[in-house]
């Protein structure tokens, strides 16, 4: 047995040093150290033996698996080390060797138009504020003065989220002004841009999401005079100096006065071509004084204080600014579409 357990060393040393894998290492130690391994069967032997053996038999035994035991050790850390050196050579990185190029986005054509409306508005010092998607119907209709029988109420307009018609995806970016002004008190000058929803059949001018920006100021001595100079400022910034606005009498529940507001067509100035269907103008937004009944209902003494509101949709305003005849462009995320922008 002192034979066997002579040979097993060798054979097992021997063997460990040949190794090049941490998986044909492991596979040794199987093979000689583990449960049915060599070493493990000539100890199951040991009780044949004589008893004055045995004690020798054990001890060579224990010096044996020692030996095994250090080697394998000392040969997973070589191969750790030879490993590892392996690596890095691999994942050398070479410095010279030009890089890719790394494709960069840019704004999509409605970020452009709102970043460009924002940027107008908070130079004459207004701030930016933002409200739920989800709204209360107190806050989209009842505190804007709509009442009910009003088509913007109906459910074939509007998409409510709960039986009573309590709760809805806003229609209007509204009820952030109405946020608002419940929450601070005059002098107040905001816009809100936002996404808003309606049951709008898609089309090349509709589509049942879209973005609108609405405006307001709240301070003492507003008139509508201030209305048309802040709006003329706005739509010459984005359009150029020469452009034209009209402004025609309308009706919003929530304005008394009202407007809506038109810019001469950039395309034949005035003269009416197939941009402005012949009309020579084009329709922009809805703006005027905010109604007495809507500040009084945000708790704003409407002795002291008055006020004017507005509101646009957006896509239309960048299809005019980027000369886009396509609403559905604007969504349809073709790479070779926003590439112009």
């Amino acid at each position: 047995m002192k034979e066997q357990l002579a040979k097993i060393r060798v054979e097992a040393l021997a063997a460990i040093q040949s190794t090049d894998t941490a998986a044909s290492l492991d596979a040794v130690r199987v093979k000689y150290l583990g449960k049915k391994g060599e070493l493990t069967a000539v100890l199951k032997q040991t009780g044949k033996l004589p008893p004055e053996e045995r004690p020798v038999v054990g001890q060579l035994a224990n010096e044996v698996r020692s030996a095994l035991t250090e080697a394998i050790a000392a040969q997973n850390k070589v191969l750790a080390e030879a490993a590892m050196n392996q690596k890095l050579i691999e994942e050398t990185v070479d410095v010279t060797i030009p890089g890719k190029k790394t494709e960069l986005g840019h704004k999509h054509p409605l970020s452009i138009v709102i970043d460009e409306l924002t940027d107008v508005f908070t130079g004459m010092g207004f701030e930016v504020a933002e409200g739920p998607e989800v709204e209360l119907a107190d806050y989209i209709f009842t505190k804007l003065n709509i009442e009910e029988g009003h088509p913007g109420r109906e459910w074939t307009d509007t998409f409510y989220l709960t039986e009573d018609s309590s709760v809805l995806l806003r229609s209007q970016t509204s009820p952030i002004q109405i946020r608002v002004m419940e929450n601070k008190k005059p002098p107040i000058r905001m816009v809100a841009p936002g996404r808003v929803f309606r049951k709008d059949e898609v089309d090349a001018t509709h589509s049942p999401m879209f973005h609108q920006i609405e405006g307001m100021v709240v301070d003492k001595g507003i008139t509508m005079a201030d209305l048309k100079g802040t709006l003329n400022e706005v739509v010459k910034a984005l359009y150029g100096e020469d452009a034209v606005t009209r402004f025609r009498p309308h009706h919003f529940p929530f304005t008394e006065p009202s407007c809506e507001v038109d810019m001469q067509c950039f395309e034949c100035k005035g003269k009416g071509c197939a941009m402005c269907k012949g009309e020579g103008w084009i329709e922009i937004l809805g703006a005027g004084m905010i109604h007495p009944k809507v500040l009084e209902g945000c708790g704003i003494d409407t002795e002291v204080y008055s006020g004017w509101a507005f509101g646009m949709g957006l896509e239309r305003l960048a299809m005019r600014r980027f000369a886009i005849k396509d609403l559905r462009l604007i969504f349809e995320n073709d790479v070779r579409f926003l590439k112009q922008f």
